[in-house]
């Protein structure tokens, strides 16, 4: 590096060092509270040390942005699992998952011990015909081992054009060795509610993630399940759910209880605390619901779990939840860029924060069990078990009182004449469970 590219490098390590400066400044002059204090000024300066030393030294050159990019991205990703930095592609692709289409394979991921966790497999999509499931440690993307990506570099690997094909090596708990799985990359449409009558008078809904439209389209369902008749049950799946749009998980709460408190949300902010109540109107005309949960029912799947099991109005059977009780706001950048930052922790009606922990079910049904094996505790994925993850929160007397397949149906039999209640046990359960209480319920009024 020559003179004159010395002093201009070191000029514009002024001017960020001064930017970050000012906007240090700034930020704690708009504080009411007063807490915290300006960035420290050596801080700073060893940042930008590092910053110079790697344009000085790296054996090749690296462009500014990319540099910049990468600490924008750690700073994020040393917070907790959630929050991240969102480029123009990732940015891009929030948006429309968000409205129920997007590319890619099907799966909702995160990141472990370097490796890509399998959280839950999406419905009806490639990864869940291809029989990829809940807990799966991906550990190569064809030949391209994971460890050492960034979520964001995976997720990108994995994305795709329509019709090309991604071998992901995956272990799995119970295996001897690796699986490796090729799967046909497709335009992923979610078709967010499913329903169909399993007996006369006993419905099904299956939710498999929230989306915008989520809760109008619950309503449709149930109310097209009444058309033969009034129901004496009903089954709510949200098994392998990860969640998704806050508003569409208290919607769905809405479309159930006909008063009192959804879920309410406490972060530092007044601007991050909300509080969310049912309206009047029950869609099921308060016929008896089971609601189904597993270690893949996650975030606005866990929203509305809590919100039925603490007003009384449904039997949460299954396995223990994922715990994902932290809400992400996505907050626009320049440049197309956005962040999502994890701003609050969100609490059922009775106050319970379901971070790092998940909701206890009534009756217990683990899916895992389901499968025999001797060993399947272990491969159970939890909020708990991701590197950096909130803590829960009640003990922390500073927090005070969301957010983006059915148990084991990807073992079910092809055999689709077969009752659906018949192929899966937690569900036949279910209707067992509702066939009692409308019995009692007939001979308590006779």
């Amino acid at each position: 590096m020559n003179k004159r590219s010395s002093i201009a490098f070191g000029v514009a390590l002024g001017v960020i060092l001064g930017i970050l400066l000012s906007v240090s400044v700034g930020v704690v002059a708009d504080r009411e509270d007063g807490a915290g204090a300006a960035l420290p000024v050596e801080d700073l300066r060893r940042f930008t040390d590092v910053y110079m030393r790697i344009k000085r030294n790296y054996v090749s050159e690296v462009e500014d942005r990319e540099l910049l990019d990468n600490a924008i991205k750690g700073m994020l990703s040393g917070l907790d699992p959630h929050s991240a930095y969102l480029d123009e592609n990732e940015f891009r692709d929030l948006q429309v998952g968000t409205s129920g289409e997007f590319g890619g394979l099907g799966i909702e991921v995160g990141m472990e011990d370097g490796f890509v966790k399998v959280i839950s497999p999406i419905d009806d999509t490639p990864a869940s015909r291809a029989g990829i499931r809940a807990g799966d440690l991906i550990i190569r993307l064809d030949d391209t081992p994971v460890k050492g990506m960034t979520l964001s570099d995976a997720v990108s690997m994995m994305r795709g054009k329509r019709g090309t094909d991604i071998t992901l090596t995956i272990m799995r708990e119970g295996e001897d060795s690796p699986l490796r799985i090729t799967i046909t990359r497709d335009v992923i449409r979610v078709q967010s509610v499913r329903w169909e009558e399993l007996e006369p008078g006993f419905g099904y809904v299956r939710i498999t993630n929230f989306q915008a439209r989520t809760a109008r389209d619950l309503v449709k369902a149930v109310e097209s399940l009444r058309e033969s008749g009034p129901l004496q049950g009903l089954v709510l799946d949200l098994r392998n759910n990860p969640g998704g749009v806050l508003n569409g998980a208290v919607g769905v709460s809405d479309a159930f209880l006909e008063d009192g408190l959804i879920v309410y949300t406490e972060g530092r902010l007044q601007e991050s605390q909300f509080r969310y109540t049912a309206s009047p109107g029950d869609v099921a005309a308060g016929a008896p619901m089971v609601v189904l949960v597993n270690e893949g029912s996650a975030s606005a799947s866990e929203i509305v779990a809590g919100a039925l099991q603490d007003h009384k109005r449904a039997v949460i059977m299954g396995a223990q939840t994922f715990g994902k009780g932290s809400v992400q706001t996505i907050l626009p950048l320049a440049q197309e860029t956005a962040i999502k930052l994890t701003t609050a922790r969100y609490f059922t009606p009775l106050g319970r924060s379901i971070q790092a922990e998940g909701i206890e079910p009534d009756i217990k049904v683990d899916s895992l069990l389901v499968s025999r094996s001797e060993d399947a505790a272990a491969t159970r994925v939890s909020e708990a078990n991701l590197q950096r993850h909130l803590d829960n929160g009640n003990e922390d007397s500073d927090s005070g009182s969301d957010d983006n397949d059915a148990g084991k149906q990807e073992e079910a039999q092809e055999d689709n004449a077969e009752p659906l209640a018949q192929r899966d046990y937690a569900l036949n359960e279910a209707l067992n469970l509702l066939k009692g209480i409308a019995i009692l319920g007939r001979r308590t009024n006779s």
